[in-house]
C-alpha cells in the first residue's frame, strides 16, 4: 500500500458540495481539499496544497490496490469512486454534501457523507482522517465517544458520526470490511438515528434534489453531459446564503509551473458571478439570478456613493488583505500560498457593466417571482453614473494588472453596455426621459470608443486607448452587441487576435510581459470566447473543432481550471474555474444543433 504522499498532485479531482461548502476528491477517492465551515473558510483539507505533509486528507487506502474507477452519478454531483485489489475484492466509496429541501427550507448542512460498500470478496481497507487547522499553521484536540470523534478546532468542531471501529480509525488500523460503512463528517452534533440509514436518507434526497434541479435546465441538443456536468459545477459555485458566487474552490494553483502566479480566488468577481449567472440564466436556472441581484443590492446599498470594488467576500465583506500561509507547502512545492486578494483595491471599471449586465433579465422575464421595477432601476442608475463618468479613465483592466494602468477597451465597453442596458430598461418600464437620456450617453460612449479604441495601424480593435497591443477579451465585443458580428471592424479584430495570441488550437489573454513577466499557458476562457467569434463570423466548422479539443481536454470528470499548458494539455491555475465552465456552456449553445432540426 502506498502512503498518500507519494502521488505527484494533479488537478484531476472530483467536486462534491452543496452551496455552502466543497470538497475536491483525486482519483483514488481521497479528499485532498475542502473548506469549512463555507467555500472560503480554512481549509479542513488542505493536502492539494500541502503535499509534502502527510496531512489534510481523508483517505480510504485498499490494501494491494490493483485498479480504481471514479464517476458522478447521473446529473448529480454525487462522486463514485470504485477500487479493485489484487484478489478479488473490490468496493465503492460514495462521497456527497447533503442538499434538498426539508422544513420549507433548503438544507445544506457543513457536512461531507463518505458511504463505502463492499462489491465483492472481503476487501481490507485502512481510513486516514488527518485534518488541518488554521492554513497548517494551527493545531487541534481530538476527543472520541463510542460511535464518534470529535475534532476541536480554534473556530469550529466537527465530528465524525459512524458506524466503522472508532478506534480502528484513529489508530489508523486496517480493517477487513466484511459489511458497508458510513461516516458523516459534519456539526458537533448527536445523530440520534442509524447512521447507516441516515446516509442512505440524505443520499435519496440529494439526489432526488439534483434530479429535479437538472430536468429544469433548457439544454442544447448537442453535448448534454458536458453542458450539464458544467450547469451543476456552477451551482456549486454559488453560496445560497448570500447570492454570491466564487471563481474558484481553490487558492494558490499556479498559472504556470514556479510562476508566483497563485492567487487566491475563493471570492466574488462582479465580473466573473455576471458571466456565470448569464450562462445560468441562457439554461433556465433563473434562482441563481435572484440570488444574485439580492446580493448585489446589498453591495450597492453597503456603499455610500454606489462605488464598487471588483471582488468582494462570499458574505459581502469589504476588506479582503493578502497575506501568505507559510505553514502551507504549496501545489507541488510551489509557493506562495496566498489568503485574500489585493485585487479588491484595485480599480475596474468593468464592474459597473458587470452588475447591471447580470441585472438586466431581472426587468424583461416574466418567470421570475421578482421582476425587476422602477425601484430596482433606481438603484442601478447611480451604478450607470459611474460607467458614464469613468469609460475614458485608466483602470487595472479584467486581467488586473497590478504594476500599471491605461483606459482598457474592454472596461470602456463594459461602461458603455451598463449605460445602454439601462437605455433598454428604461424602454421596457416606459420611461421615456430616461431611455433617451441613457441612450443619448451610451450613443456618445460608443463613438468615443470606436475612435479611441481603434487601431488604424492594427486594423483592429486594440487593449486600450491609443495603445497597439492585441488583447482576447476584445474578442467578446459582438456577445456585448457593442459591433454586430458580421462588421468588418469585427472580424478583423478576430483574425488580428487569433494571428497574434493563438498558440495551436488554445488562445492567450495577451502576450506582452506583464508584472509576473511573459504569460506561458493559454488562458482557458479565451478559447473559448475564441470558438464563438468564430462562429459569429460563420467559421462554424473551425468553431465546432475547437471546441469538441477543449472536450477532449478536460479532466476525466467534465471539469476545467483556469489555464492550460497549450503543448501537453495540462492544467493549470486554481479549480474548477466557474469561467472555463461558463466558456463550456455558451459555446455548446452557440454551436449545437436546434432541437427542431436535430429530432
Amino acid at each position: 500500500m502506498t502512503g498518500i504522499t507519494d502521488p505527484t498532485p494533479d488537478l484531476e479531482l472530483g467536486l462534491i458540495g452543496n452551496c455552502q461548502i466543497s470538497a475536491l476528491v483525486d482519483a483514488q477517492g481521497t479528499i485532498v481539499w475542502g473548506c469549512f465551515p463555507r467555500l472560503d473558510g480554512a481549509p479542513v483539507f488542505s493536502h492539494l496544497i500541502d503535499g509534502d505533509n502527510d496531512r489534510g486528507h481523508f483517505a480510504i487506502e485498499l490494501q494491494e490496490q490493483a485498479s480504481c474507477r471514479q464517476y458522478y452519478l447521473r446529473n448529480t454531483p454525487i462522486l463514485c469512486t470504485e477500487l479493485h485489489d489484487r484478489h478479488g475484492g473490490g468496493l465503492r466509496l460514495t462521497d456527497f454534501a447533503p442538499r434538498f429541501a426539508q422544513y420549507g427550507r433548503r438544507f445544506r448542512p457543513v457536512m461531507l457523507v463518505r458511504q463505502i460498500e463492499v462489491l465483492s470478496g472481503t476487501p481490507v481497507a485502512r481510513i486516514r482522517l488527518r485534518p488541518t487547522a488554521g492554513y497548517g499553521g494551527d493545531t487541534h484536540n481530538v476527543t472520541q465517544g463510542s460511535n464518534h470523534v470529535r475534532f476541536v478546532f480554534d473556530d469550529q468542531v466537527l465530528r465524525l458520526t459512524t458506524d466503522a471501529p472508532v478506534t480502528s480509525i484513529l489508530q489508523e488500523q486496517l480493517q477487513v470490511l466484511e459489511r458497508d460503512v458510513t461516516m458523516i463528517l459534519g456539526p458537533d452534533e448527536s445523530v440520534t438515528e442509524s447512521v447507516a440509514e441516515m446516509g442512505r436518507r440524505f443520499f435519496d434526497e440529494t439526489r432526488t434534489y439534483w434530479h429535479e434541479w437538472v430536468r429544469s435546465l433548457a439544454v442544447p441538443f448537442d453535448w448534454q453531459t458536458a453542458v450539464i456536468r458544467a450547469a451543476i459545477t456552477l451551482k456549486l459555485s454559488t453560496f445560497d446564503d448570500t447570492g454570491a458566487v466564487v471563481a474558484a474552490m481553490t487558492t494558490s494553483i499556479p498559472e504556470v509551473a514556479d510562476s508566483g502566479r497563485n492567487w487566491d480566488y475563493r471570492y466574488c468577481w462582479l465580473r466573473d458571478a455576471y458571466f456565470v449567472v448569464h450562462a445560468l440564466n441562457r439554461l433556465g436556472a433563473t434562482g441563481t439570478l435572484e440570488r444574485y441581484l439580492r446580493y448585489i443590492i446589498n453591495l450597492v446599498a453597503g456603499s455610500d456613493d454606489a462605488s464598487l470594488q471588483p471582488l468582494y467576500g462570499i458574505g459581502g465583506e469589504t476588506m479582503l488583505t493578502e497575506c501568505e500561509a507559510g505553514h502551507l507547502g504549496g501545489y507541488r512545492g510551489m509557493k506562495p500560498v496566498r489568503i485574500g486578494n489585493d485585487a479588491y483595491r484595485q480599480i475596474q471599471h468593468d464592474s459597473y457593466g458587470a452588475v447591471v449586465l447580470a441585472v438586466t433579465q431581472a426587468f424583461f422575464d416574466e418567470r421570475l417571482t421578482r421582476p425587476g421595477d422602477v425601484a430596482l432601476f433606481r438603484r442601478l442608475e447611480p451604478l450607470g453614473e459611474h460607467a458614464a463618468r469613468l469609460f475614458d479613465q485608466p483602470d487595472a483592466g479584467l486581467w488586473e494588472y497590478r504594476g500599471h494602468e491605461k483606459v482598457h477597451t474592454y472596461s470602456a465597453v463594459m461602461c458603455w453596455a451598463a449605460c445602454d442596458r439601462l437605455a433598454r430598461i428604461a424602454h421596457q418600464l416606459e420611461l421615456a426621459e430616461k431611455h433617451e437620456a441613457w441612450r443619448r450617453r451610451a450613443d456618445e460612449m460608443h463613438a468615443v470608443i470606436s475612435e479611441r479604441g481603434w487601431s488604424e495601424q492594427r486594423g483592429a480593435f486594440v487593449e486600450s486607448f491609443g495603445g497597439e497591443r492585441l488583447d482576447a477579451s476584445l474578442l467578446l465585443l459582438h456577445e456585448l452587441d457593442f459591433v454586430g458580428g458580421d462588421d468588418p471592424r469585427f472580424v478583423a479584430t478576430v483574425e488580428a487576435i487569433e494571428g497574434e495570441l493563438r498558440r495551436g488550437d488554445h488562445m492567450f489573454r495577451y502576450i506582452g510581459e506583464d508584472d509576473f513577466g511573459t504569460p506561458e499557458n493559454a488562458f482557458n476562457i479565451c478559447t473559448f470566447w475564441y470558438i464563438d467569434a468564430l462562429a459569429a463570423i460563420g467559421r462554424q466548422a473551425e468553431a465546432r473543432r475547437l471546441f469538441e479539443n477543449m472536450l477532449a481536454s478536460t479532466t476525466r470528470l467534465g471539469l476545467l481550471s483556469e489555464d492550460m499548458d497549450p503543448v501537453t494539455g495540462e492544467l493549470w491555475g486554481n479549480f474548477p474555474q466557474t469561467y472555463s465552465m461558463v466558456g463550456l456552456i455558451n459555446s455548446a449553445l452557440a454551436l449545437s444543433r436546434r432541437w427542431e432540426d436535430a429530432l
